[in-house]
C-alpha cells in the first residue's frame, strides 16, 4: 500500500507538466503566427510607403519643371519675335526641356507671328493644320486674359506621322499693357515627355507612371515595367488652369511566403524554444537563490537586531506599537508582550502622555501635508521600576512595497550616561576656571599688597596728623577744618582700598552661569581696576577703542572677564623688558565684525611678538614660557570663546620693513541683537 501510494503521487505532477508544456507550445504557435502576420503587414506597409514616396517625388518634380519652363517663356514674351535672339532663346529652351514641342509668338488678335518647332519630334501640325486645333488654345488664352496670368489648356491629342500621336497641353502667357493683351506666347507641352523628364531611371525600372483623367482615361505613361496593380498611389498635380492626376503602379507583387516562411518558422521556433528552456532554468535557479538569500537575510537581520545597542521601535499610523527589538526592551525593562499592541505604552510617564500623543498627531499631519518630519528630538521615558531617563529619538516614515506609509520607525538612544558625563565635564570646567581665577589672584598678590599699602599708609599718616592737631593746637580756630580735611582724606583712601578689595572679591567669587546681554564697555570697566594694578607697576598705559555706540554681546560675563584679564595680563607682561616705557601701550578694542551676528574684541600690545615655534603650542594646556606661569590661561581663553560659538586667533603686527611691532589677540562673541549706547549718553535701549 505505501508503494502504490508513492507510485501514484507523480501522476498529478505529470499532468500538470504536460499541460504546462502544451500551453507553452500553443503560445509559441500563436506568437509565431502573429509574428508572421506582423512581418507581412510590415513588408506590405513598407512597399506601399515606397510607392507613396515615388508619387510625391514625381509630382513635385513635375511642378518644378513646369515652373522652370514658365520662367523661360516669360523671358520670350517680352522680346521681339523679329529679332534673331528670340528664335535662338526659344530653341535653347526647347533643347533644355524636351517636353516643349512648339513655342509660338502671337499678336493681340492671337494670330501666329512666329513659331519654333522642337527637334526631338516631327512637326506637330503636319497632318492637321494648326488653325484646326485652336479650340483649347483659344479657351486658355481667353481665360488667361481675364485673369491676367498664364494658364494651361485642357489636354488634346495631336496625331503624328506613322499612326502615332501625342497628348499635349498648351500654356498661354498674355503680355498685358494698360489692361489689354499686346501679345501672347503659347507653348505646346507633351505630357508624355514631361512625365519622362520627371522620373528617374530607378523609379522607371520598378514602377509604371501615368497621367490619367478623372474617368480613368490614360493620357500618358512611362516606365520600363508594367504595374502589378497591388501597390498603387495617386497624386494631384495642380498647374495654373489644369489639374493632372498622377498614378503610380508598382511592379512588385504581394510578399511571398515561400521560401521565407519555412526558414523563419524553423529558426524562430528553435530560438524561442531554446530561449524558453534557458529562461525556465534560469528562473528556477534564481528562485532557489532568492529563497536562500531571503533566509540568510532574515537570519542576518535577526542577528543584527539582537546585537544592536540602539533601541528600535515601530508604530502604525494610529500610534500602536507593532515591533520592538531586544535593545529597546532592555532599555525600558519591559518584555515585548507588554509593549506590542499598546496604544499608550507603559514606558510613557503619566505626566507626559497627552503631550506625546499631540506630538505623534502633529508629526502625522506634517507628513500628510507634504513636509518631511524626519528629525531627532529628545524626550523622557520611564523604566519598569519607575525611573525617568532621557532618550534621543530619530523617527522616519515606515513605507511598504508600494511606497505607502504604514507607520513610523524610531531609533531610540539612551542618553542618560551622556548627560551625566556632560554634567561632570561642566563641573570640572567650573573647578578649572575657579582654580585659574585663584591662580591669577595669587600671581597678583604682590600688586595687591603694593596697591593697598599706599591707601593704608596714607590713612595712618592722616590719622596721626589728626591726633597731633587735636592735642597740640586745640585753641587754634583752624584746627576743626584741618581735622575735617584729614578725616576726609582718610575716608577717600579707605574707599580706594575698598574698591581694590571689592574688585578682587567680585572676580574670585562671582559665578553666574546664565548668559546675559551686556555692553562691551561694561566688560572692559569690570576688568580695568585689576588691569590698571599691573599696568601701573610696569609703567604701561591702557587705551580703550570703542565705537560711539558700544555694541552689546550675549555671554557668560564672568568667563569673558576671565578671558579679557588673561589676555591683558599676557600683553602687559610681554612688553616688560622688551619695550621702552614710553611705548608700553595696551589697547582694548571692540567693533562689529563683517558678519552682523558677531562682535569682535581685541587686545593689542607692543611687545616682541610670538615666535613660530611658540605659536604651534600656544593653546596647549600647561605650556608656558614663564617660569612662574601655570600654562592654563590661553587654553582656558580658547575654551571659553568656543563655548560661546566664537573663535580666538592672534597675529603679529608688522611695520613697513617687516619689523614686529606687537601682537593682536582677537576673539568673537555673539551679538545680543540690540546696541547699547555709550555710557556718556546715559540712555540705553531696552
Amino acid at each position: 500500500m505505501p508503494e502504490q501510494k508513492t507510485a501514484a503521487l507523480p501522476r498529478p505532477w505529470r499532468w500538470r507538466r504536460a499541460l504546462l508544456w502544451g500551453a507553452l507550445v500553443a503560445l509559441l504557435l500563436v506568437a509565431q503566427s502573429l509574428l508572421l502576420a506582423l512581418t507581412l503587414s510590415y513588408e506590405t506597409a513598407r512597399a506601399q510607403e515606397k510607392v507613396d514616396d515615388v508619387a510625391g517625388e514625381v509630382a513635385a518634380r513635375v511642378r518644378q519643371i513646369a515652373g522652370r519652363d514658365l520662367q523661360g517663356l516669360q523671358g520670350l514674351l517680352w522680346e521681339s519675335p523679329q529679332a534673331p535672339r528670340w528664335t535662338a532663346d526659344a530653341s535653347e529652351l526647347q533643347r533644355r526641356t524636351r517636353a516643349l514641342l512648339r513655342i509660338e509668338y502671337r499678336d493681340a488678335d492671337r494670330e501666329v507671328v512666329k513659331s519654333v518647332e522642337s527637334t526631338y519630334v516631327t512637326p506637330l501640325f503636319e497632318r492637321i493644320a494648326r488653325e484646326h486645333m485652336e479650340i483649347e488654345t483659344e479657351l486658355a488664352c481667353q481665360a488667361a486674359l481675364r485673369q491676367g496670368s498664364q494658364l494651361y489648356s485642357r489636354s488634346y491629342f495631336i496625331p503624328l506621322a506613322g499612326g502615332e500621336g501625342l497628348e499635349v497641353v498648351d500654356l498661354c502667357l498674355p503680355q498685358l499693357r494698360a489692361g489689354s493683351a499686346a501679345a501672347y506666347v503659347v507653348a505646346t507641352i507633351s505630357l508624355r515627355y514631361l512625365l519622362e523628364d520627371a522620373v528617374t531611371q530607378e523609379q522607371a525600372r520598378g514602377h509604371e507612371l501615368s497621367f490619367v483623367e478623372g474617368d480613368g482615361t490614360r493620357l500618358a505613361r512611362t516606365g520600363l515595367a508594367r504595374g502589378a496593380g497591388h501597390y498603387l498611389a495617386e497624386r494631384l498635380v495642380d498647374l495654373p488652369g489644369l489639374t493632372l492626376l498622377l498614378k503610380v503602379d508598382s511592379a512588385a507583387g504581394r510578399p511571398r511566403l515561400i521560401p521565407n516562411l519555412a526558414t523563419a518558422l524553423v529558426l524562430g521556433l528553435s530560438l524561442v524554444l531554446f530561449a524558453v528552456v534557458l529562461l525556465l532554468a534560469r528562473d528556477g535557479r534564481r528562485r532557489a537563490f532568492a529563497e536562500r538569500a531571503l533566509a540568510e537575510s532574515l537570519a542576518f537581520r535577526h542577528a543584527m537586531e539582537n546585537s544592536l545597542i540602539t533601541g528600535l521601535r515601530a508604530r502604525d499610523m494610529s500610534g500602536i506599537v507593532t515591533y520592538v527589538n531586544p535593545a529597546f526592551c532592555h532599555m525600558v525593562g519591559f518584555q515585548p508582550v507588554e509593549l506590542l499592541g499598546q496604544v499608550t505604552p507603559p514606558y510613557w510617564p503619566a505626566e507626559f502622555v497627552d503631550e506625546y500623543r499631540r506630538r505623534h498627531a502633529d508629526r502625522s499631519a506634517r507628513w500628510e501635508a507634504g513636509q518631511d518630519p524626519r528629525q531627532g528630538f529628545e524626550t523622557v521615558f520611564m523604566r519598569k521600576n519607575g525611573e525617568r531617563f532621557p532618550v534621543m529619538i530619530f523617527e522616519a516614515p515606515l513605507l511598504n512595497a508600494q511606497g505607502e506609509q504604514t507607520g513610523w520607525m524610531s531609533a531610540v538612544l539612551d542618553v542618560s550616561d551622556q548627560r551625566r558625563m556632560e554634567e561632570l565635564a561642566r563641573q570640572q570646567q567650573d573647578r578649572l576656571q575657579a582654580t585659574a581665577r585663584l591662580a591669577t589672584v595669587g600671581e597678583m598678590a604682590s600688586l595687591l599688597s603694593h596697591e593697598l599699602n599706599q591707601p593704608l599708609a596714607a590713612i595712618a599718616s592722616y590719622a596721626t596728623a589728626s591726633l597731633n592737631l587735636l592735642k597740640l593746637e586745640a585753641d587754634d580756630p583752624l584746627t576743626p577744618d584741618m581735622v575735617r580735611q584729614a578725616v576726609t582724606r582718610i575716608a577717600e583712601q579707605a574707599e580706594r582700598a575698598g574698591r581694590v578689595i571689592k574688585s578682587v572679591h567680585d572676580f574670585v567669587r562671582r559665578r553666574d552661569q546664565a548668559r546675559e546681554a551686556i555692553g562691551v564697555d561694561d566688560l572692559f570697566e569690570a576688568v580695568l581696576p585689576l588691569v590698571r594694578l599691573q599696568a601701573r607697576k610696569s609703567g604701561a598705559r591702557i587705551e580703550l577703542e570703542l565705537p560711539a555706540t558700544a555694541p552689546r554681546v550675549r555671554c557668560d560675563r564672568t568667563m569673558v572677564e576671565q578671558v579679557l584679564l588673561n589676555l591683558t595680563r599676557n600683553g602687559i607682561q610681554a612688553m616688560e623688558g622688551h619695550t621702552s616705557q614710553v611705548e608700553r601701550v595696551l589697547r582694548l578694542q571692540a567693533r562689529p565684525s563683517a558678519d552682523p551676528r558677531w562682535i569682535s574684541l581685541a587686545v593689542i600690545d607692543r611687545g616682541p611678538g610670538i615666535a613660530a615655534e611658540v605659536a604651534k603650542q600656544l593653546y596647549t594646556p600647561f605650556f608656558t614660557t614663564r617660569s612662574e606661569g601655570m600654562g592654563l590661561g590661553l587654553s582656558l581663553c580658547r575654551t571659553v570663546v568656543e563655548q560661546h560659538g566664537g573663535a580666538l586667533d592672534f597675529q603679529n603686527l608688522e611695520g613697513p620693513g617687516g619689523q614686529v611691532l606687537g601682537t593682536e589677540f582677537r576673539f568673537t562673541l555673539p551679538a545680543a541683537g540690540a546696541i547699547a549706547t555709550n555710557k556718556d549718553n546715559g540712555d540705553k535701549p531696552r
